[in-house]
Formats: C-alpha cells, sequence, structure tokens
C-alpha cells in the first residue's frame, strides 16, 4: 500500500538518530512517513520520507505540523534533548529538558488524539530510556523525564483503550547517538558500559527499531501500556 492509500506515521524527532532510524523501518513497512523535527533539520531525509518542521514545545507549531492530515495511524514520540557537564542541576534547564522529553510527549499525544481516533487502529509508542527505570549522578532532568514519559505511557493507554488506540513504549539502553557520543567515544565508559551489558556491546539506532515495528503491527493487537527495553540486557541485571 503506497501514497494516498498507506495508512500515516509521524515519528517527532525524526531527524535524530532513533527518530531517522524509526522512520526509515516504517516507510520500509508500507507507511507513509512524516519525520518532523526543528527547523532545518529536515532537509536532508532519505528518498520518501516527508520532512515537517515542529517545535514540540510549541502548540502552535504542533498544530501547524498536523493541520492537513486526515488521519494518523502511528505517533512515535522520539523528540528529546539532554544537557552535559551537570547543567541539568540548573533549574531552568531541568525545566526546558522535561518540557521537551515529557511535556512534548504529552503535547503531541493530545494534538494527535483526534486524528489517531479517526484511524481504523492506532498505535502511539514513545521511546523512553533505560534512565526511565533508573536514577542518573549526571542527568537528572533527563531521566526524571524519561521516568515520567514511561508512566504517561501507561496512564495514555489506559484511558484511550476503549478508543481503540493502543499506547507503549520502547526503552533503548546505551545506543550509539550524538546524545551519547561523550561516552561511546571515551574508552574507559564505552568499555565500562561494554562489560555492564550482557550482550557485550553498544546498541546502534537499528537496534531499537524492531520493537518500534512490533509494537505498531497486528501482533501486538493485545499489547498496551507494555515497556521493551532494547539494550542488550542492561536492564536485566
Amino acid at each position: 500500500m503506497t501514497g494516498s492509500d498507506a495508512p500515516i506515521a509521524f515519528v517527532t524527532g525524526g531527524t535524530g538518530a532513533i527518530g531517522l532510524a524509526v522512520a526509515v523501518a516504517l516507510r520500509d513497512a508500507g507507511y507513509r512517513t512524516i519525520a518532523a523535527a526543528l527547523s532545518g533539520g529536515t532537509a536532508a531525509l532519505p528518498e520518501g520520507i516527508e520532512g515537517r518542521d515542529l517545535d514540540v514545545s510549541d502548540p502552535a507549531s504542533i498544530a501547524a505540523s498536523l493541520a492537513d492530515l486526515s488521519s494518523v495511524s502511528v505517533l512515535v514520540n522520539a523528540a528529546g534533548i539532554t544537557a552535559r557537564e551537570g547543567r541539568e542541576f540548573d533549574p531552568d534547564v531541568f525545566c526546558r529538558i522535561v518540557d521537551i522529553n515529557l511535556n512534548g510527549a504529552m503535547r503531541m499525544s493530545m494534538a494527535a488524539h483526534p486524528l489517531l481516533r479517526k484511524a481504523k487502529t492506532a498505535a502511539v509508542v514513545n521511546i523512553c530510556s533505560m534512565l526511565s527505570f533508573f536514577g542518573s549522578p549526571t542527568v537528572p532532568a533527563y531521566s526524571a523525564s524519561k521516568g515520567g514519559l514511561l508512566l504517561l505511557t501507561k496512564s495514555l493507554a489506559a484511558a484511550w483503550a476503549e478508543e481503540g488506540i493502543r499506547v507503549n513504549a520502547v526503552a533503548p539502553g546505551y545506543i550509539e547517538t550524538d546524545l551519547t557520543q561523550a561516552l561511546h567515544t571515551h574508552d574507559a565508559h564505552r568499555t565500562r558500559i561494554e562489560a555492564r551489558t550482557p550482550m557485550g556491546r553498544w546498541g546502534k539506532p537499528e537496534d531499537v527499531t524492531g520493537a518500534v515495528l512490533f509494537l505498531c503491527s497486528p501482533g501486538a493487537g493485545f499489547v498496551t501500556g507494555a515497556v521493551i527495553a532494547a539494550d542488550g540486557g542492561y536492564s536485566a541485571i
């Protein structure tokens, strides 16, 4: 199914490493895929993926990004930021990160809710983190926002189940992305994390996509409120 007949998948943070990998996977699965990100970030997307400007902290931007859509079958909330070097302990920085990572997912979900209802079947997948389960001594805002996103996932799943909208999450472990570059390019940190991960390696963005595709598929038709860890076993021990 292609073109105007294809179900629509909308990915926020669609130019980030994980968001883009998810967008490509959804395109390859037959969705009309929209990858939305901050202005200027969607200029060089792969063929077959539509780019849209989106600021998840701005309700007007969210409304504009959805305005011409008649329905949405899949919403993936992958937009997220962090700050290093202890900056997340600054209350203003803390609030900004929570506003993007957690409030942004809530804004997008509520704005897309009427469009999700119009789809024959609909799925929301939130990109959480292993820090949804663990505290962090260095990135408290990121950890708090992702912990909140996990419980938002469960709350929306319960609220929207009767409408045929399933809401689930994927919690990546240590994945090689721009956000984790300071860790995966540092020999000591990289080795420590590999030693702590049962599968003995860092993940690639593509290691997250299978779980997302499953949660969007008919095979997950009785799955809602679930969180799948894509972390090489890090959270298992």
